[in-house]
């Protein structure tokens, strides 16, 4: 059994969802294991990871109008330390999840057809974001 891991920067553009499904494969590749489980943690607090569908664009649209919706942004909030998106920021990234687990098989991720990792960016300034990457297999 070997084990892997580094941290993997991506730069958001503000609030979106951003597509690191090739950064992670790249990394994985290098790793040279095969088979084995990867994981990922986002490092923070107002950002998070999702798998979701990556070829219909319009999905990345509604999810982003449905965070709009369910943890909208406002004065009824006591937590706004860094403005009036900190606390909605917090209420998506705990709904979505800041890790994800994955199978990797014959040096590929076991993802189905339609489906992509996304840093999802839940402030509306842009970000520099750290995700914690490790695989453990062989």
């Amino acid at each position: 059994m070997r084990q892997a891991g580094t941290t993997l920067c991506f730069d958001t553009a503000g609030r979106g969802l951003t597509d690191i499904s090739s950064d992670v494969a790249d990394w994985l590749s290098g790793t040279g294991m095969t088979d084995g489980l990867l994981t990922l943690l986002c490092r923070h607090t107002s950002a998070s990871l999702l798998i979701q569908e990556n070829a219909a664009r319009a999905v990345r649209h509604d999810l982003m109008a449905w965070f709009d919706r369910i943890a909208p942004e406002g004065d009824h909030y006591r937590h706004d330390d860094e403005g009036p998106d900190d606390m909605p920021a917090h209420l998506r990234a705990t709904l979505t999840g800041v890790n994800l687990q994955i199978p990797v098989a014959r040096g590929r991720m076991r993802l189905g057809t339609w489906q992509g990792i996304y840093l999802a960016e839940h402030r509306r300034r842009p970000h520099r974001r750290e995700v914690a990457v490790h695989m453990i297999g062989q």
